[in-house]
């Protein structure tokens, strides 16, 4: 396999400086929680191996809500290991997948290092980013193994219905390969929250993780769930030789947060919809930037309006060195410099709000 870093990971706040940021609106995540805020004892706890497929309770929690069985849960080191799993598990060079664009950049990244061939169906913002079923069954070939989407998207927030959900599993089925589904936000949709879409259908693959709505995401937990207990056994075999067991401290976390997660994720919830009534307020009272309204999610995706004569890189730059501001870039997902990714979950209300008038300030500042 070929392997290069990412533009998202090379130019991530951290490698930037925290100490450089002080409106970080680049993040994609869930301000990081403190173990200390959260009640939670490892104090017991034995370092042990721990269970390859994941800690039994681990899984039970996962899998009850999302209406499945324990063993149709796989636990991973956060979302990125297990796209990793299923993509190396399933794709051979040559192969062919279907690919969400714009998107996460291992979502393409790791197929494209495999040697598998890769269709995009391309996300338009004059269409709302809306998904066309009909569109992306017509990119499916007969060598086409595996589909890979995600809802609630990154990085436009965008959703799809349970109607929709519905369809395009039954262009899964029809055409006999394998959907992969990350569904890292859906507990942060705005709207009706989505089934877990593996409960739907053993052609569904899905996938998720304690990172981005729980703010956890220094605890590497993620999980693939999946009816197909033949798949889950190649899973389980990726995982046993990639990295064999997760941190059992890890899962220790990630089970008591969970235990008590309609305590704990409540007010996660509340600033979430705060910061995103700002976000919403403020898109509503400039002109310098047009979106398409986010369904879920703590990200959205808006673009620099076409009027606006503007060196994108000078921007950024102006931006960062100016304003302590920074945001995700366009070409981190392979789009139009002109789009900027806010990421509107991380800062306080307060921070988000200097941060969204430090762009407006900047833009206007250009322009003279």
């Amino acid at each position: 396999m070929q392997y290069r870093r990412m533009p998202i990971e090379i130019e991530a706040p951290e490698w930037i400086g925290y100490e450089h940021i002080e409106c970080n609106l680049s993040e994609s995540s869930f301000a990081d929680q403190r173990l200390s805020d959260l009640g939670i004892s490892v104090d017991d706890l034995v370092l042990f191996y721990g269970h390859h497929r994941g800690t039994p309770g681990l899984r039970a929690c996962i899998a009850a809500e999302a209406m499945l069985q324990a063993d149709d849960i796989l636990i991973t080191a956060g979302a990125a290991s297990a796209l990793f799993i299923v993509a190396t598990s399933l794709l051979q060079k040559g192969d062919h997948l279907v690919v969400q664009k714009p998107n996460y950049g291992t979502n393409i990244e790791t197929p494209l290092a495999i040697g598998a061939n890769i269709s995009f169906l391309q996300l338009q913002f004059d269409d709302a980013f809306r998904l066309d079923v009909n569109e992306l069954e017509q990119r499916i070939t007969p060598q086409t193994k595996l589909v890979s989407l995600t809802y609630p998207h990154n990085p436009t927030g965008v959703s799809i219905d349970e109607t929709t959900l519905h369809q395009l599993i039954a262009v899964i089925e029809k055409h006999n390969v394998f959907l992969l589904l990350d569904e890292t936000y859906r507990e942060m949709t705005f709207t009706t929250k989505l089934p877990v879409a593996a409960s739907l259908s053993d052609k569904v693959i899905s996938v998720s993780s304690m990172s981005k709505a729980y703010g956890l995401a220094g605890i590497r937990i993620g999980w693939i769930a999946c009816k197909n207990k033949a798949l889950m056994e190649i899973f389980l075999a990726a995982k046993e030789q990639i990295f064999i067991t997760n941190s059992v401290l890890d899962e220790a976390v990630a089970y008591q947060y969970l235990q008590k997660k309609d305590v704990l994720f409540t007010p996660v919830k509340e600033k979430i919809l705060e910061n995103f009534r700002i976000m919403k307020t403020f898109m509503q009272q400039q002109d310098v930037l047009e979106w398409v309204e986010p369904d879920g999610g703590c990200v959205c995706f808006p673009r620099v309006r076409k009027e606006i004569d503007m060196d994108m890189q000078v921007f950024h730059d102006l931006l960062l060195t100016t304003h302590k501001t920074y945001l995700g870039r366009g070409h981190w997902f392979d789009e139009d410099p002109r789009f900027v990714r806010i990421g509107y979950g991380w800062e306080t209300p307060e921070k988000l709000s200097k941060g969204l008038r430090n762009i407006v300030a900047v833009v206007e500042a250009l322009q003279k």
